[in-house]
């Protein structure tokens, strides 16, 4: 059964850094691409980054271009997003999810716990 399973999250300072992972089980990561995605209080759930199930194509969203980093690594399964320089409008419930292609906004299975990222001084 396809499962992700998202950690890393914490309080951090602003300009601070994260690593957030997503580990999956059920299938392995060259089936799906997979996406990160967060939820601010009162604000819809928007795309933060994506890797290709190749893992040779990766896609930001604008917000955090230059800031944030994804990668996978097909041994531990496990995607992760590193974050640097970190502001408190990054604060949110951070999400992955496979998808059948970066850009998808249909998501395989349904979504996880989250972790939540809180950027504040």
């Amino acid at each position: 059964q396809l499962q992700l399973v998202e950690s890393g999250g914490g309080l951090v300072q602003p300009g601070g850094s994260l690593r957030l992972s997503c580990a999956a089980s059920g299938f392995t990561l060259d089936r799906y691409a997979i996406g990160w995605f967060r939820q601010a209080p009162g604000k819809e759930r928007e795309g933060v980054s994506c890797i290709s199930k190749s893992g040779g194509s990766t896609t930001y969203a604008d917000s955090v271009k230059g800031r944030f980093t994804i990668s996978g690594d097909s041994a531990k399964n496990t995607v992760y997003l590193q974050m640097n320089s970190l502001k408190p409008e990054d604060t949110a419930v951070y999400y992955c999810a496979a998808t059948g292609f970066c850009g998808s906004r249909l998501i395989v299975g349904s979504w996880g716990q989250g972790t939540q990222v809180t950027v504040s001084s």
